[in-house]
């Protein structure tokens, strides 16, 4: 079997302008096709990694035989260059070609890809309603006062989720988006926070979790200040409370907070998570499998994490591909903790860009049983998009 054709979609959804899902498509001389997606559908890169997966494809990809897998991906990673120092837009392009033949494989091979990995460990995934700041609703809303929040979580509970997450922090009161909070924050700010907080506690209950989001806004001594309110509240865990360019500000936090601390979706490969495993400074790892070197490599980095009982909580913020691979890959592994269904994902603008649509059932996923990852492009919409073939 031999790949033939690369199709590279770079998204855009009109209702949404600035959501890009990046999808690639690759045929084979036998019939079969495979899917896979980039995982930087927000904020900038989407276009960069449509054009690296163009190359990577033209280099690489016409010819090859996509059972091999584990070859691929080391040519990727060394034949490349710059995937031995690496970043978002290569391994998000390598993920999605890697995804695909994975899709793939299972096809030629008649299994679902879980199957492929090991085996269903987790029958059912435990999901919880991600990022109700844009709250949990048909349209997307930037939620500002406390009563909102509550009322998004409401919503949520509604549809049968136990468990939410929310950032907030990112918003004022007047509506104004902050990136940048390094700084300590002032006590008119806390407060605001902590009545933001007790408004998703009061609509979840005692029993209901809430995870606490942060997108790494903060500086150290911030993200320690807000630990004390984090605590009160009784969050499940603490998001990406700093950036990673610095691993020991990470153990700083931890060795400050009382509450498991999350993080990994902007960490790549292997060699990115190792320092936060060995100082234990992160409780709960987030492999995006379309950043992070798709099944080959999200595979490693799960069962490198068990061995220092971490658990996985795949991030999830993407189309309906990135969806349908997180669940293969969370079925298979033995340190699965839950499963993020972001609100962009409840949209129809995100909805109708596969055939599929991978939605949970009283708050809980099933992966398919069809083989592959079960999910294809709707050519329908897809194609009115900017998409480019490769032969």
């Amino acid at each position: 079997m031999k790949i033939t054709q690369v199709e590279i979609f770079d998204i855009h959804c009109p209702k949404r302008p600035q959501w890009n899902p990046v999808f690639v498509r690759i045929y084979t001389d036998n019939g079969l096709t495979g899917v896979g997606e980039a995982g930087l559908a927000y904020d900038l890169g989407h276009s960069a990694a449509a054009a690296m997966i163009k190359e990577i494809a033209e280099a690489m990809l016409i010819g090859f035989n996509p059972m091999q897998t584990e070859l691929l991906w080391t040519r990727m990673l060394r034949e490349s260059f710059w995937g031995l120092g690496g970043g978002p837009v290569l391994y998000s392009a390598m993920s999605a070609i890697d995804t695909a033949l994975w899709d793939i494989k299972g096809k030629a091979l008649e299994l679902p890809v879980y199957q492929l990995l090991g085996g269903k460990v987790n029958d059912k995934l435990r999901t919880y309603a991600s990022q109700l700041q844009f709250d949990w609703d048909t349209q997307v809303n930037k939620l500002l006062k406390p009563e909102d929040y509550g009322r998004a979580a409401e919503k949520a509970i509604a549809d049968g989720y136990d468990a939410v997450k929310i950032d907030p922090i990112v918003y004022d009161l007047e509506g104004n988006s902050y990136f940048d909070r390094t700084k300590l924050f002032t006590k008119p700010e806390m407060r605001l926070f902590r009545e933001r907080l007790q408004a998703i506690r009061d609509a979840v209950g005692e029993d209901g979790d809430i995870i606490f989001e942060s997108h790494s806004l903060m500086g150290t001594a911030s993200a320690i200040q807000m630990g004390e309110i984090i605590e009160d509240i009784g969050c499940m865990y603490y998001e990406e409370p700093v950036n990673y360019l610095n691993s020991a500000i990470h153990k700083k936090v931890s060795d400050r907070v009382n509450v498991p601390i999350a993080g990994g979706e902007r960490l790549y490969h292997r060699w990115d998570i190792r320092p936060y495993l060995e100082d234990q400074s992160i409780d709960v790892l987030q492999p995006d499998v379309g950043l992070c070197g798709g099944f080959t490599e999200a595979k490693k980095v799960c069962d490198y994490a068990d061995v220092y009982d971490i658990r996985i909580q795949a991030h999830v913020c993407g189309g309906p591909v990135a969806t349908a691979a997180s669940l293969h890959l969370e079925t298979a592994i033995p340190n699965f903790l839950i499963h993020e269904h972001h609100t962009y994902a409840i949209k129809d603008w995100n909805r109708e860009l596969c055939l599929q649509d991978p939605q949970p059932v009283d708050g809980f996923f099933q992966v398919t049983e069809v083989p592959g990852i079960g999910i294809e492009l709707n050519d329908a919409v897809v194609k009115r998009s900017p998409h480019v073939v490769v032969k």
